[in-house]
C-alpha cells in the first residue's frame, strides 16, 4: 500500500496548522482540509476524500479530537495523533496510535505518514 496523499489537519494553532500545510505541500502531498474543532474536522470527513489525518490532541476551549479519531477509527481511515507532550493524555482507545511529537519537523511529519502506508 502506499503512503497516503490526502491528509486531513485538525489543529487549533494557525501557525501549526500553517506550517503543517506547508510540509505536506512540500512532501507532495494534498491538504484535504483543515479544522481547528471537531465539528469542523466532522463535516470535512462527512464530504469524503481524506486518505489520513494528523489530530492534535488538545483543542481550543479544553475541547479533545476524540470524537474525530473516533469517526476516522470507524470509517477506516488512518491517524496520526499530535501531542504537545507530557501534558497530554492519550484516550485508552488510541493508545496504540502512531504519535507526532511537537515541534513538528518535515522529517517527522514524512515519517510519519509514511508508517500509516
Amino acid at each position: 500500500m502506499s503512503s497516503p496523499r490526502r491528509i486531513l489537519i485538525v489543529e487549533d494553532e494557525p501557525l501549526i496548522s500553517m506550517m503543517l500545510e506547508d510540509f505536506i505541500d512540500a512532501l507532495d502531498r494534498e491538504v484535504a482540509g483543515a479544522a481547528d474543532n471537531v465539528a469542523g474536522a466532522i463535516a470535512l470527513i462527512d464530504q469524503g476524500g481524506i486518505d489520513a489525518a494528523i489530530l492534535d490532541v488538545n483543542l481550543r476551549a479544553g475541547e479533545q479530537s476524540w470524537p474525530v479519531a473516533e469517526r476516522l477509527t470507524r470509517d477506516g481511515i488512518p491517524f496520526i495523533l499530535a501531542t504537545g507532550g507530557a501534558g497530554d493524555m492519550i484516550a485508552e482507545p488510541f493508545r496504540g496510535c502512531p504519535i507526532l511529537s511537537k515541534p513538528f519537523t518535515m522529517d517527522g511529519v514524512e515519517k510519519a505518514l509514511d508508517r500509516l502506508a
